[in-house]
């Protein structure tokens, strides 16, 4: 049995404690590298007049890549205890048709999207960069119709802040899940399918 010490880690540029968890799940040992004060990560995420979704979360997830680089760089000229090491982000964001909803501004913007998915089928759509790279995986979701009541308590839970969709699978949001088509990983955050194609040739084993 390999040595743990000598498994090979990586950098995670993002503030997702599912992605932690996914990662975790995969045994691949990782640091954050989340950015810094001056950096405005929100920013990198306005989308484009005209851009599809699968155009969209692939530039705003190389985007963040490109620019958790030069950080990793800013970071091990500061701490000669950040050995060079792969950095892996990735970026999430729900399509309905061709409209991108990413993370509701306030709850009244959460229960409008929320009523947007209700009884509809959606795409849920995950990038990963590692190294330059990418991949992105596609999911279908299919939602039961909700009542105005169900979305309320959703939205006043607190849970749809911060999530793209205003939604996370991994919550109450499964009770309302018919079907899905694709990877559940993926709509969590990271499609672990992908994410260990990309860590493959640098040197993981799965």
């Amino acid at each position: 049995m390999p040595d743990p010490s000598n498994a090979p880690f990586l950098y995670l540029a993002s503030q997702s404690p599912r992605r932690r968890q996914l990662l975790d799940q995969l045994g691949v040992p990782h640091r954050l590298l989340l950015p810094e004060d001056h950096e405005d990560a929100e920013a990198l995420e306005a989308e484009r007049a005209g851009e599809s979704p699968e155009d969209y979360v692939l530039r705003v997830t190389q985007a963040k890549w490109q620019a958790a680089v030069p950080r990793l760089a800013r970071y091990r000229e500061q701490d000669g205890d950040m050995p060079a090491a792969p950095i892996l982000c990735a970026d999430t964001t729900v399509a309905i048709d061709d409209a991108i909803l990413g993370k509701p501004h306030d709850a009244a913007h959460a229960a409008d999207m929320l009523a947007r998915l209700s009884g509809r089928a959606h795409r849920v759509l995950t990038a990963v960069v590692v190294d330059g790279h990418a991949l992105i995986s596609t999911s279908h979701v299919v939602w039961r119709t909700l009542s105005a009541d169900e979305i309320q308590r959703y939205v006043d839970s607190g849970e749809p802040m911060g999530k793209a969709g205003a939604y996370a699978i991994q919550s109450r949001a499964a009770a309302w899940t018919v079907r899905i088509d694709g990877s559940y990983s993926g709509i969590m955050g990271l499609p672990l399918y992908e994410t260990a194609e990309l860590l493959r040739p640098l040197g993981w084993q799965f």
